[in-house]
């Protein structure tokens, strides 16, 4: 069993855009996306399911990516 782990990690507008063409690719192939986040490499399978989560407050906006499987 793997570890608990809950980690945000800032990227630079550029390593944001490489990241999201690279998962565009792989979607848009049907394959499987890897991605290594902070030191750690996350195999994301194709049953992935994706969605967009909007949070608001009186001081600031949140728009998530989600990607979401069962182990």
């Amino acid at each position: 069993m793997k570890n608990e782990r809950d980690i945000e990690k800032e990227y630079t507008t550029a390593e944001f855009i490489s990241k999201l063409r690279r998962l565009a690719d792989a979607l848009e192939s049907g394959e499987r996306f890897d991605i290594q986040i902070a030191g750690e490499r996350i195999y994301v399978p194709v049953r992935a399911v994706y969605s967009i989560e909007h949070e608001r407050d009186d001081s600031e906006e949140e728009i998530e990516f989600q990607i979401k499987w069962s182990n």
